[in-house]
Protein backbone atom coordinates (compact mmCIF):
# COMPACT_ATOMS: atom_id res chain seq x y z
CA UNK A 1 0.00 0.00 0.00
CA UNK A 2 1.09 3.64 -0.95
CA UNK A 3 3.45 5.22 1.26
CA UNK A 4 1.35 8.55 2.40
CA UNK A 5 4.26 10.44 3.16
CA UNK A 6 5.25 10.40 -0.68
CA UNK A 7 1.70 12.67 -1.59
CA UNK A 8 2.20 16.12 -0.68
CA UNK A 9 0.62 17.58 -4.03
CA UNK A 10 -2.14 19.70 -3.22
CA UNK A 11 -5.79 20.21 -5.05
CA UNK A 12 -4.33 21.37 -7.88
CA UNK A 13 -5.90 20.54 -11.38
CA UNK A 14 -4.50 17.17 -12.46
CA UNK A 15 -3.42 17.28 -16.46
CA UNK A 16 -0.95 14.40 -16.60
CA UNK A 17 -1.80 11.06 -18.30
CA UNK A 18 -5.33 9.55 -18.74
CA UNK A 19 -5.36 5.75 -19.52
CA UNK A 20 -6.89 3.33 -18.06
CA UNK A 21 -5.13 2.99 -15.04
CA UNK A 22 -6.35 6.46 -13.96
CA UNK A 23 -9.77 5.74 -14.88
CA UNK A 24 -10.33 2.49 -13.17
CA UNK A 25 -8.53 4.67 -9.81
CA UNK A 26 -11.48 7.31 -10.38
CA UNK A 27 -14.09 4.96 -11.10
CA UNK A 28 -13.19 2.62 -8.00
CA UNK A 29 -13.11 5.06 -5.65
CA UNK A 30 -16.76 6.89 -6.85
CA UNK A 31 -18.27 3.51 -7.89
CA UNK A 32 -18.76 -0.28 -7.05
CA UNK A 33 -15.92 -1.35 -9.25
CA UNK A 34 -14.42 -0.58 -12.47
CA UNK A 35 -15.89 -2.21 -15.53
CA UNK A 36 -14.26 -2.65 -18.40
CA UNK A 37 -17.13 -0.49 -20.49
CA UNK A 38 -17.22 2.14 -17.51
CA UNK A 39 -13.34 2.32 -17.80
CA UNK A 40 -14.06 2.91 -21.99
CA UNK A 41 -16.82 4.86 -21.67
CA UNK A 42 -15.26 7.78 -19.43
CA UNK A 43 -11.58 7.09 -21.52
CA UNK A 44 -13.14 9.23 -24.45
CA UNK A 45 -13.60 12.22 -22.08
CA UNK A 46 -10.82 14.18 -20.36
CA UNK A 47 -10.69 13.79 -16.50
CA UNK A 48 -12.62 17.38 -15.41
CA UNK A 49 -15.63 15.84 -17.90
CA UNK A 50 -15.43 12.50 -16.46
CA UNK A 51 -15.71 13.71 -13.17
CA UNK A 52 -18.52 16.24 -14.04
CA UNK A 53 -20.33 13.63 -14.99
CA UNK A 54 -20.15 11.58 -12.51
CA UNK A 55 -21.15 14.66 -10.22
CA UNK A 56 -24.42 15.05 -11.91
CA UNK A 57 -27.34 15.50 -9.93
CA UNK A 58 -30.52 14.93 -12.56
CA UNK A 59 -30.55 11.19 -11.97
CA UNK A 60 -33.99 10.40 -11.03
CA UNK A 61 -34.77 8.52 -8.04
CA UNK A 62 -35.45 4.78 -8.30
CA UNK A 63 -38.38 2.71 -8.02
CA UNK A 64 -39.55 1.94 -4.37
CA UNK A 65 -39.02 -1.72 -3.06
CA UNK A 66 -42.07 -4.24 -3.57
CA UNK A 67 -43.28 -7.03 -1.69
CA UNK A 68 -41.03 -10.18 -2.62
CA UNK A 69 -41.89 -11.85 0.44
CA UNK A 70 -44.53 -13.89 0.27
CA UNK A 71 -43.95 -17.12 1.03
CA UNK A 72 -46.50 -20.25 2.39
CA UNK A 73 -45.95 -18.63 6.16
CA UNK A 74 -47.18 -14.95 5.00
CA UNK A 75 -48.95 -13.19 2.75
CA UNK A 76 -49.48 -9.88 2.43
CA UNK A 77 -53.13 -9.30 2.36
CA UNK A 78 -52.45 -5.21 1.67
CA UNK A 79 -49.61 -5.32 -0.88
CA UNK A 80 -50.04 -7.31 -3.66
CA UNK A 81 -46.95 -9.81 -5.06
CA UNK A 82 -44.52 -7.37 -7.16
CA UNK A 83 -46.33 -4.10 -5.70
CA UNK A 84 -45.21 -0.95 -3.38
CA UNK A 85 -44.86 -1.59 0.03
CA UNK A 86 -43.95 1.74 0.82
CA UNK A 87 -47.70 3.03 0.66
CA UNK A 88 -48.48 0.95 3.19
CA UNK A 89 -49.13 2.46 6.70
CA UNK A 90 -49.63 -0.69 8.04
CA UNK A 91 -46.64 -2.37 9.89
CA UNK A 92 -47.03 -5.47 12.11
CA UNK A 93 -44.60 -8.17 13.55
CA UNK A 94 -45.07 -10.18 10.19
CA UNK A 95 -44.35 -7.68 7.72
CA UNK A 96 -42.16 -4.86 9.02
CA UNK A 97 -38.85 -7.39 9.52
CA UNK A 98 -39.71 -8.73 5.89
CA UNK A 99 -39.92 -5.45 4.59
CA UNK A 100 -36.79 -4.32 5.97
CA UNK A 101 -35.13 -7.32 4.42
CA UNK A 102 -36.63 -6.02 1.09
CA UNK A 103 -35.37 -2.64 1.70
CA UNK A 104 -31.91 -3.99 2.24
CA UNK A 105 -31.71 -5.91 -0.79
CA UNK A 106 -33.40 -3.20 -2.74
CA UNK A 107 -30.63 -0.99 -1.85
CA UNK A 108 -27.80 -3.34 -2.57
CA UNK A 109 -29.37 -3.67 -6.31
CA UNK A 110 -29.09 -0.28 -6.45
CA UNK A 111 -25.42 -0.13 -5.78
CA UNK A 112 -24.95 -3.65 -8.35
CA UNK A 113 -27.02 -2.00 -11.06
CA UNK A 114 -25.93 1.98 -10.42
CA UNK A 115 -25.15 4.05 -13.56
CA UNK A 116 -22.56 6.44 -14.14
CA UNK A 117 -22.96 8.37 -11.27
CA UNK A 118 -21.27 9.05 -8.12
CA UNK A 119 -24.77 8.76 -6.15
CA UNK A 120 -24.54 5.51 -4.87
CA UNK A 121 -21.31 6.33 -3.24
CA UNK A 122 -22.35 8.86 -1.48
CA UNK A 123 -25.32 7.48 -0.07
CA UNK A 124 -22.97 5.12 1.67
CA UNK A 125 -21.02 7.85 2.30
CA UNK A 126 -23.89 9.71 4.09
CA UNK A 127 -25.30 6.59 5.79
CA UNK A 128 -21.70 5.99 7.53
CA UNK A 129 -22.17 10.23 8.45
CA UNK A 130 -25.62 10.13 9.52
CA UNK A 131 -26.02 6.76 11.10
CA UNK A 132 -29.16 4.56 11.62
CA UNK A 133 -29.54 1.06 12.64
CA UNK A 134 -32.67 -0.49 11.03
CA UNK A 135 -32.82 -2.57 14.12
CA UNK A 136 -33.24 -0.06 16.68
CA UNK A 137 -35.53 2.07 14.14
CA UNK A 138 -37.26 -0.92 13.94
CA UNK A 139 -39.36 0.27 11.05
CA UNK A 140 -39.34 -0.32 7.47
CA UNK A 141 -40.81 2.78 5.99
CA UNK A 142 -39.06 4.81 8.14
CA UNK A 143 -35.78 3.37 7.22
CA UNK A 144 -36.67 3.45 3.02
CA UNK A 145 -37.64 7.65 3.68
CA UNK A 146 -34.27 8.11 5.69
CA UNK A 147 -32.45 6.53 2.53
CA UNK A 148 -34.63 8.50 0.32
CA UNK A 149 -33.00 11.29 2.27
CA UNK A 150 -29.73 9.89 1.79
CA UNK A 151 -30.22 10.07 -1.97
CA UNK A 152 -32.22 13.13 -2.41
CA UNK A 153 -29.02 15.21 -0.66
CA UNK A 154 -26.52 12.81 -2.04
CA UNK A 155 -24.82 15.62 -4.21
CA UNK A 156 -26.79 18.63 -2.29
CA UNK A 157 -26.23 20.91 0.39
CA UNK A 158 -24.55 19.47 3.50
CA UNK A 159 -26.40 22.02 5.72
CA UNK A 160 -29.56 21.61 4.20
CA UNK A 161 -29.04 18.07 5.09
CA UNK A 162 -28.24 18.35 8.88
CA UNK A 163 -31.07 20.09 9.17
CA UNK A 164 -33.46 17.78 7.00
CA UNK A 165 -31.83 14.77 9.13
CA UNK A 166 -32.81 16.84 12.76
CA UNK A 167 -36.26 15.82 11.97
CA UNK A 168 -36.01 12.63 10.45
CA UNK A 169 -38.25 10.13 11.75
CA UNK A 170 -35.70 7.17 11.24
CA UNK A 171 -33.11 9.64 13.16
CA UNK A 172 -35.72 10.84 15.98
CA UNK A 173 -36.14 7.08 16.52
CA UNK A 174 -32.28 6.11 16.74
CA UNK A 175 -31.68 8.79 18.60
CA UNK A 176 -34.65 9.31 20.65
CA UNK A 177 -35.52 12.59 19.39
CA UNK A 178 -39.07 11.96 19.52
CA UNK A 179 -39.17 11.35 23.17
CA UNK A 180 -37.29 13.92 24.66
CA UNK A 181 -39.62 16.83 26.32
CA UNK A 182 -38.67 20.08 28.15
CA UNK A 183 -38.78 17.94 31.45
CA UNK A 184 -36.63 15.26 30.75
CA UNK A 185 -34.24 16.58 27.90
CA UNK A 186 -32.89 13.73 25.97
CA UNK A 187 -28.86 14.55 25.00
CA UNK A 188 -28.37 11.80 22.59
CA UNK A 189 -28.75 14.17 19.23
CA UNK A 190 -27.70 17.13 20.17
CA UNK A 191 -24.19 15.24 21.56
CA UNK A 192 -23.67 13.56 17.72
CA UNK A 193 -24.83 15.90 16.27
CA UNK A 194 -21.77 17.46 17.59
CA UNK A 195 -19.57 14.91 17.83
CA UNK A 196 -20.06 12.86 15.18
CA UNK A 197 -22.05 14.95 12.67
CA UNK A 198 -20.79 18.68 12.38
CA UNK A 199 -18.20 19.95 14.18
CA UNK A 200 -16.35 16.68 15.08
CA UNK A 201 -13.39 15.87 17.75
CA UNK A 202 -10.31 17.63 15.88
CA UNK A 203 -8.21 19.51 16.76
CA UNK A 204 -10.47 22.99 16.49
CA UNK A 205 -12.99 21.06 18.00
CA UNK A 206 -13.34 22.53 21.66
CA UNK A 207 -17.69 22.30 22.26
CA UNK A 208 -18.26 21.82 26.34
CA UNK A 209 -20.63 19.18 27.91
CA UNK A 210 -22.59 22.39 28.33
CA UNK A 211 -23.13 22.85 24.85
CA UNK A 212 -24.54 19.32 24.20
CA UNK A 213 -27.38 20.20 27.25
CA UNK A 214 -27.74 23.63 25.66
CA UNK A 215 -28.97 21.94 22.45
CA UNK A 216 -30.81 18.95 23.61
CA UNK A 217 -32.84 21.33 25.21
CA UNK A 218 -33.43 23.32 21.81
CA UNK A 219 -34.79 20.21 20.45
CA UNK A 220 -37.15 19.04 22.54
CA UNK A 221 -40.59 19.58 20.69
CA UNK A 222 -40.22 16.81 17.95
CA UNK A 223 -42.40 13.56 18.13
CA UNK A 224 -43.62 11.04 15.36
CA UNK A 225 -47.19 10.71 14.42
CA UNK A 226 -47.41 7.12 13.93
CA UNK A 227 -50.65 7.43 11.93
CA UNK A 228 -48.95 8.89 8.83
CA UNK A 229 -45.50 7.85 10.00
CA UNK A 230 -44.34 11.43 9.91
CA UNK A 231 -42.61 14.03 12.07
CA UNK A 232 -44.47 16.28 14.55
CA UNK A 233 -43.95 19.27 16.34
CA UNK A 234 -45.51 19.67 19.68
CA UNK A 235 -45.14 23.42 21.43
CA UNK A 236 -45.79 21.96 24.61
CA UNK A 237 -43.07 19.61 25.14
CA UNK A 238 -40.61 22.46 24.16
CA UNK A 239 -38.59 23.83 26.57
CA UNK A 240 -39.03 27.57 25.96
CA UNK A 241 -36.22 28.73 28.48
CA UNK A 242 -32.97 30.61 27.10
CA UNK A 243 -30.23 28.27 25.66
CA UNK A 244 -26.50 29.54 26.71
CA UNK A 245 -23.63 28.12 25.32
CA UNK A 246 -20.00 28.53 25.11
CA UNK A 247 -17.21 30.31 24.28
CA UNK A 248 -16.55 28.26 21.42
CA UNK A 249 -19.60 29.50 19.92
CA UNK A 250 -18.71 32.88 21.24
CA UNK A 251 -21.39 32.51 24.02
CA UNK A 252 -24.29 32.76 22.14
CA UNK A 253 -27.66 32.96 23.31
CA UNK A 254 -30.71 31.11 21.40
CA UNK A 255 -33.67 33.01 23.45
CA UNK A 256 -36.87 31.09 23.94
CA UNK A 257 -39.37 30.79 21.77
CA UNK A 258 -43.14 29.72 22.00
CA UNK A 259 -45.86 28.42 20.05
CA UNK A 260 -45.23 27.30 16.34
CA UNK A 261 -42.41 29.56 16.14
CA UNK A 262 -40.49 27.88 18.47
CA UNK A 263 -38.63 25.00 15.56
CA UNK A 264 -36.96 28.35 14.37
CA UNK A 265 -34.75 27.45 17.45
CA UNK A 266 -33.36 24.49 15.71
CA UNK A 267 -32.78 26.87 12.43
CA UNK A 268 -30.68 28.94 14.96
CA UNK A 269 -28.55 26.46 16.28
CA UNK A 270 -27.79 24.75 12.95
CA UNK A 271 -26.62 28.32 12.10
CA UNK A 272 -24.50 28.83 14.67
CA UNK A 273 -22.78 25.77 14.54
CA UNK A 274 -22.00 26.03 11.29
CA UNK A 275 -19.82 29.41 11.64
CA UNK A 276 -17.10 27.32 13.02
CA UNK A 277 -14.83 26.96 10.63
CA UNK A 278 -14.05 23.39 12.16
CA UNK A 279 -17.51 21.99 10.77
CA UNK A 280 -15.95 22.58 7.51
CA UNK A 281 -12.73 20.96 8.11
CA UNK A 282 -14.20 17.84 9.72
CA UNK A 283 -16.55 17.27 6.51
CA UNK A 284 -13.40 17.67 4.23
CA UNK A 285 -11.67 15.30 6.34
CA UNK A 286 -14.50 12.62 6.72
CA UNK A 287 -14.43 13.02 2.49
CA UNK A 288 -11.47 12.62 2.41
CA UNK A 289 -10.62 9.46 4.17
CA UNK A 290 -13.54 7.59 2.20
CA UNK A 291 -12.16 8.64 -1.12
CA UNK A 292 -8.71 9.14 -0.82
CA UNK A 293 -6.75 7.74 1.96
CA UNK A 294 -7.26 7.30 5.54
CA UNK A 295 -3.87 9.26 7.10
CA UNK A 296 -4.22 12.61 6.77
CA UNK A 297 -0.33 14.31 7.84
CA UNK A 298 0.25 17.81 7.74
CA UNK A 299 1.40 18.16 4.26
CA UNK A 300 -1.95 17.06 3.36
CA UNK A 301 -4.26 19.12 6.04
CA UNK A 302 -2.50 22.18 4.76
CA UNK A 303 -2.56 21.38 0.99
CA UNK A 304 -5.61 19.93 0.66
CA UNK A 305 -8.34 19.67 4.03
CA UNK A 306 -7.88 23.21 4.28
CA UNK A 307 -8.44 24.34 0.54
CA UNK A 308 -11.27 22.16 0.30
CA UNK A 309 -12.94 23.75 3.40
CA UNK A 310 -12.14 27.00 2.70
CA UNK A 311 -14.02 26.60 -0.74
CA UNK A 312 -16.79 24.15 1.31
CA UNK A 313 -17.98 27.47 3.19
CA UNK A 314 -16.87 29.84 0.05
CA UNK A 315 -19.91 27.27 -2.01
CA UNK A 316 -22.23 27.45 1.39
CA UNK A 317 -21.38 23.84 2.01
CA UNK A 318 -22.79 22.69 -1.20
CA UNK A 319 -20.81 19.15 -1.22
CA UNK A 320 -20.46 19.25 -5.26
CA UNK A 321 -17.60 21.65 -5.84
CA UNK A 322 -15.45 20.10 -3.42
CA UNK A 323 -15.90 16.94 -4.81
CA UNK A 324 -15.10 18.56 -8.56
CA UNK A 325 -12.01 19.96 -6.87
CA UNK A 326 -11.23 16.51 -4.74
CA UNK A 327 -11.55 14.25 -7.22
CA UNK A 328 -9.74 16.26 -10.31
CA UNK A 329 -7.14 17.32 -7.77
CA UNK A 330 -2.76 16.30 -8.77
CA UNK A 331 -3.12 14.83 -4.60
CA UNK A 332 -6.63 12.76 -5.84
CA UNK A 333 -4.43 11.20 -9.05
CA UNK A 334 -0.83 10.78 -7.33
CA UNK A 335 0.40 7.45 -8.18
CA UNK A 336 1.23 6.75 -4.82
CA UNK A 337 -2.52 6.68 -3.79
CA UNK A 338 -3.64 3.91 -6.14
CA UNK A 339 -4.31 0.67 -4.39
CA UNK A 340 -3.81 2.64 -0.97
CA UNK A 341 -7.16 1.64 0.70
CA UNK A 342 -8.39 -1.82 1.80
CA UNK A 343 -11.86 -2.50 -0.49
CA UNK A 344 -14.92 -2.48 2.60
CA UNK A 345 -16.98 -5.73 2.18
CA UNK A 346 -19.45 -3.92 0.23
CA UNK A 347 -17.20 -2.67 -2.83
CA UNK A 348 -15.40 -6.32 -2.61
CA UNK A 349 -18.74 -8.34 -3.14
CA UNK A 350 -20.97 -5.52 -5.09
CA UNK A 351 -17.40 -4.58 -7.44
CA UNK A 352 -17.37 -8.10 -7.95
CA UNK A 353 -20.56 -8.50 -9.60
CA UNK A 354 -20.11 -5.59 -11.36
CA UNK A 355 -16.62 -5.97 -12.79
CA UNK A 356 -17.68 -9.36 -14.00
CA UNK A 357 -21.29 -8.13 -15.46
CA UNK A 358 -22.84 -10.99 -13.42
CA UNK A 359 -26.39 -11.47 -14.68
CA UNK A 360 -29.44 -11.15 -11.60
CA UNK A 361 -32.83 -11.49 -12.64
CA UNK A 362 -35.04 -8.70 -14.32
CA UNK A 363 -37.28 -7.00 -12.27
CA UNK A 364 -40.27 -8.64 -13.59
CA UNK A 365 -38.62 -12.09 -11.34
CA UNK A 366 -38.86 -9.72 -8.39
CA UNK A 367 -38.55 -12.89 -5.49
CA UNK A 368 -35.37 -14.17 -7.45
CA UNK A 369 -34.10 -10.75 -8.14
CA UNK A 370 -34.15 -9.65 -4.31
CA UNK A 371 -33.48 -13.33 -3.00
CA UNK A 372 -30.03 -13.22 -5.13
CA UNK A 373 -28.97 -9.89 -4.15
CA UNK A 374 -29.91 -10.80 -0.09
CA UNK A 375 -27.59 -14.08 -0.71
CA UNK A 376 -24.64 -11.56 -2.02
CA UNK A 377 -25.64 -8.94 0.82
CA UNK A 378 -25.38 -11.47 3.57
CA UNK A 379 -21.79 -12.41 2.22
CA UNK A 380 -20.63 -8.35 2.72
CA UNK A 381 -22.45 -8.37 6.07
CA UNK A 382 -20.66 -11.57 6.80
CA UNK A 383 -17.90 -9.76 6.36
CA UNK A 384 -18.47 -6.99 8.78
CA UNK A 385 -20.51 -4.30 6.26
CA UNK A 386 -24.16 -4.59 6.95
CA UNK A 387 -25.95 -1.76 5.07
CA UNK A 388 -28.50 -0.74 7.11
CA UNK A 389 -26.99 -1.72 9.96
CA UNK A 390 -23.35 -0.10 11.24
CA UNK A 391 -22.18 -1.75 14.56
CA UNK A 392 -22.52 2.27 16.17
CA UNK A 393 -23.63 5.91 15.77
CA UNK A 394 -20.35 5.89 15.03
CA UNK A 395 -20.23 3.85 11.64
CA UNK A 396 -18.04 1.15 10.41
CA UNK A 397 -14.53 1.45 12.71
CA UNK A 398 -12.97 0.85 9.36
CA UNK A 399 -13.62 4.30 8.17
CA UNK A 400 -12.41 6.49 11.41
CA UNK A 401 -10.68 3.81 14.14
CA UNK A 402 -6.87 4.89 14.69
CA UNK A 403 -4.21 3.75 14.09
CA UNK A 404 -5.82 0.76 12.34
CA UNK A 405 -8.06 1.93 9.88
CA UNK A 406 -9.03 0.00 6.24
CA UNK A 407 -7.04 -2.55 7.93
CA UNK A 408 -9.79 -3.33 10.31
CA UNK A 409 -11.90 -5.02 7.20
CA UNK A 410 -8.98 -7.62 7.10
CA UNK A 411 -8.69 -10.39 9.91
CA UNK A 412 -8.37 -14.50 10.40
CA UNK A 413 -11.65 -14.18 10.37
CA UNK A 414 -12.85 -12.16 7.11
CA UNK A 415 -10.16 -12.70 4.76
CA UNK A 416 -10.78 -16.64 4.33
CA UNK A 417 -15.15 -15.58 4.15
CA UNK A 418 -13.64 -13.18 1.16
CA UNK A 419 -11.80 -15.97 -0.87
CA UNK A 420 -14.61 -18.25 0.17
CA UNK A 421 -17.14 -15.50 -1.94
CA UNK A 422 -14.76 -15.09 -4.38
CA UNK A 423 -13.95 -18.86 -5.03
CA UNK A 424 -17.82 -19.62 -5.09
CA UNK A 425 -18.99 -16.85 -7.51
CA UNK A 426 -15.79 -18.74 -10.11
CA UNK A 427 -17.20 -22.28 -9.73
CA UNK A 428 -20.27 -22.49 -9.01
CA UNK A 429 -22.34 -19.23 -7.85
CA UNK A 430 -25.61 -19.08 -6.34
CA UNK A 431 -28.53 -21.21 -6.90
CA UNK A 432 -32.19 -20.37 -6.16
CA UNK A 433 -35.22 -21.71 -7.97
CA UNK A 434 -34.08 -23.31 -10.82
CA UNK A 435 -31.70 -20.21 -11.51
CA UNK A 436 -27.97 -19.44 -10.32
CA UNK A 437 -26.01 -15.80 -10.79
CA UNK A 438 -22.14 -16.34 -10.74
CA UNK A 439 -18.67 -15.67 -13.04
CA UNK A 440 -19.04 -16.81 -16.52
CA UNK A 441 -15.18 -16.85 -16.48
CA UNK A 442 -15.15 -17.42 -20.56
CA UNK A 443 -17.25 -14.12 -21.54
CA UNK A 444 -15.23 -12.38 -19.37
CA UNK A 445 -11.95 -13.31 -20.88
CA UNK A 446 -13.48 -12.91 -24.15
CA UNK A 447 -14.31 -9.44 -23.42
CA UNK A 448 -10.60 -8.61 -22.63
CA UNK A 449 -8.27 -7.96 -25.85
CA UNK A 450 -6.45 -11.17 -26.88
CA UNK A 451 -7.41 -14.02 -24.91
CA UNK A 452 -6.00 -16.31 -27.36
CA UNK A 453 -2.55 -14.82 -26.27
CA UNK A 454 -1.55 -15.96 -22.38
CA UNK A 455 0.39 -13.41 -21.61
CA UNK A 456 -1.99 -10.10 -22.82
CA UNK A 457 -4.72 -12.14 -21.46
CA UNK A 458 -3.36 -12.18 -17.96
CA UNK A 459 -1.99 -8.89 -18.08
CA UNK A 460 -5.70 -7.77 -19.71
CA UNK A 461 -7.23 -9.66 -16.60
CA UNK A 462 -4.80 -7.90 -14.12
CA UNK A 463 -5.38 -4.14 -15.50
CA UNK A 464 -9.20 -5.02 -15.39
CA UNK A 465 -9.21 -6.25 -11.72
CA UNK A 466 -6.53 -4.78 -9.83
CA UNK A 467 -5.74 -1.28 -8.61
CA UNK A 468 -1.74 -1.55 -8.93
CA UNK A 469 0.67 -3.91 -11.45
CA UNK A 470 2.14 -7.51 -10.60
CA UNK A 471 5.97 -7.80 -10.95
CA UNK A 472 6.77 -10.06 -14.53
CA UNK A 473 8.34 -12.50 -11.95
CA UNK A 474 4.26 -12.71 -10.06
CA UNK A 475 3.11 -12.44 -14.27
CA UNK A 476 5.30 -15.28 -15.11
CA UNK A 477 4.32 -17.66 -12.57
CA UNK A 478 0.38 -16.87 -13.04
CA UNK A 479 1.26 -18.05 -16.25
CA UNK A 480 3.13 -21.33 -16.31
CA UNK A 481 1.88 -22.23 -12.71
CA UNK A 482 -1.59 -21.88 -12.73
CA UNK A 483 -2.87 -20.81 -16.65
CA UNK A 484 -0.58 -23.23 -18.50
CA UNK A 485 -0.34 -25.85 -15.22
CA UNK A 486 -1.73 -29.28 -16.81
CA UNK A 487 -2.24 -28.51 -20.27
CA UNK A 488 0.41 -30.71 -22.64
CA UNK A 489 3.56 -28.82 -22.89
CA UNK A 490 2.81 -26.65 -20.90
CA UNK A 491 5.41 -24.35 -21.22
CA UNK A 492 4.47 -23.25 -24.58
CA UNK A 493 1.92 -20.52 -24.85
CA UNK A 494 0.71 -22.00 -28.35
CA UNK A 495 -0.90 -24.84 -25.98
CA UNK A 496 -3.52 -21.90 -24.38
CA UNK A 497 -3.84 -20.08 -27.49
CA UNK A 498 -4.63 -23.92 -29.63
CA UNK A 499 -7.25 -24.80 -26.90
CA UNK A 500 -8.79 -21.13 -26.88
CA UNK A 501 -8.64 -21.20 -30.49
CA UNK A 502 -10.27 -24.81 -30.87
CA UNK A 503 -13.08 -23.74 -28.16
CA UNK A 504 -14.08 -20.72 -30.34
CA UNK A 505 -14.32 -22.89 -33.58
CA UNK A 506 -16.34 -25.66 -31.66
CA UNK A 507 -18.04 -24.06 -28.78
CA UNK A 508 -20.25 -27.17 -28.11
CA UNK A 509 -18.06 -29.49 -27.82
CA UNK A 510 -17.75 -30.49 -23.98
CA UNK A 511 -13.67 -31.17 -23.86
CA UNK A 512 -12.64 -28.25 -25.68
CA UNK A 513 -15.44 -26.39 -23.53
CA UNK A 514 -13.91 -28.26 -20.40
CA UNK A 515 -10.47 -27.01 -20.79
CA UNK A 516 -11.20 -23.76 -21.30
CA UNK A 517 -13.52 -23.29 -18.72
CA UNK A 518 -11.55 -25.33 -15.80
CA UNK A 519 -7.80 -23.51 -16.62
CA UNK A 520 -9.81 -19.68 -16.25
CA UNK A 521 -11.38 -20.84 -13.17
CA UNK A 522 -8.25 -21.56 -11.84
CA UNK A 523 -6.83 -18.39 -13.42
CA UNK A 524 -9.46 -15.94 -11.55
CA UNK A 525 -9.72 -18.04 -8.95
CA UNK A 526 -5.90 -17.13 -8.13
CA UNK A 527 -6.51 -13.56 -9.14
CA UNK A 528 -8.82 -13.31 -6.92
CA UNK A 529 -7.45 -14.93 -3.92
CA UNK A 530 -4.51 -12.80 -4.49
CA UNK A 531 -3.80 -9.83 -1.53
CA UNK A 532 -3.94 -7.50 -4.74
CA UNK A 533 -7.44 -7.92 -5.61
CA UNK A 534 -8.27 -6.44 -1.92
CA UNK A 535 -7.25 -2.84 -2.49
CA UNK A 536 -8.86 -0.10 -4.05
Amino acid sequence: MANPASVTSGIRRYKGDWTPVQAAHLLRRTMFGAPREDVDHFLKKSPKKAVRELLQNDHPLPAPPVNNYNDDKYTDAEIAPGADWTVSLKYDGMNNGRRKNSFKSWWFGLMVGQDRSIREKMVLFWHNHFVTETNTVDNALFCYRYNVLLRQHALGNFKTLVRAMTAEPAMLRYLNGYVSTKAHPDENYGRELQELFTVGKGPGSHYTESDVKAAARVLTGYTINYKTFTTSYDPNRHDEGDKQFSAFYDNHIIHGMKGKEAEGEVDQLIDMIFSRDEVSKFFCRKLYRFFVYHTIDEPTEQNVIEPLAKMLRKKDYEVVPVLEALLTSQHFFDAANYGGMIKPPVDFTVGLCREFNVPFPAASEYVDQYGFLEQVRNQAAGLQQNIGDPPNVAGWQAYYQTPEYDKLWISSDTLPKRNQFSDRMVNNGFARNGKKIGIDVVAFAASLPNPEDPDKLIAGSVQALYAVALSPEELQFIKSSILLSGLVGMSSDHYWTNAWVAYQAKPDDKANRNTVTNKLKNLYRHLLDLPEYQLL
